[in-house]
């Protein structure tokens, strides 16, 4: 509660949204340690498991995450069409390198790793789990103070929690870091980027 509810909550109301990989990074090195605090966790399985990525599954997703996104902008802003200025193309080829490394591998470690080795046992059913680390996932997001991203990280954590307890850490990593990378590329860069977080009070 104190993890997954509590901080994400004191977060959004009193966390400054620039200091947002700052708390990004602080709590993931706090994942790091309560995993081996935890313990019989087997860290190879962060690199290990490519071969469990189901590439034709993979392609549907983010054809898919497009289309939402799309739908998404068209609906909040009429006569939306994705920008593709060379310029704008060159920040998205630093953004596909950079958004898998700095944001979605420790979302994936605190989000995934941490939340199904160490409190996975206190849920009765692997769907009360997947349902919780979805809503705890969208909690962490409230930040960003938009319904839009609420709902979308809802569900985006419960397909990575899927994806993660059949398919294993790198195809829940790979699958959160083309998402983000995809909604950004779609223009909704706006929605998740904390310069543009306006708090409600």
């Amino acid at each position: 509660m104190a993890l997954f509810v509590a901080a994400p909550i004191a977060i959004a109301v009193f966390v400054n949204p620039v200091y947002m990989f700052a708390t990004l990074s602080a709590f993931c090195l706090l994942s790091v340690f309560l995993i081996r605090l935890t313990g019989d966790y087997h860290w190879k399985s962060l690199v290990s498991g490519w071969g469990e990525v189901r590439w034709g599954r993979m392609a549907v997703f983010c054809v898919f995450v497009a289309v939402a996104a799309f739908l998404v902008m068209a609906a909040t802003k009429p006569g939306f069409m994705p920008n593709v200025s060379p310029e704008r193309l060159r920040l998205l080829a630093l953004l596909w390198v950079l958004y898998p490394l700095l944001s979605a591998l420790p979302q994936e470690v605190i989000f995934r790793v941490l939340f199904f080795h160490r409190y996975g046992a206190l849920f009765g059913s692997e769907r009360s789990a997947r349902l919780t680390n979805a809503a705890i996932f969208s909690l962490a997001h409230m930040m960003y103070w938009s319904p839009v991203v609420a709902v979308m990280t809802f569900v985006g954590g419960w397909i990575f929690a899927d994806v993660y307890m059949k398919r294993g850490f790198p195809a829940a990593w790979l699958i959160h870091g083309l998402a983000g990378n995809i909604l950004f590329t779609m223009g909704m860069g706006e929605f998740f980027w904390s310069g543009n977080v306006v708090r409600p009070f």
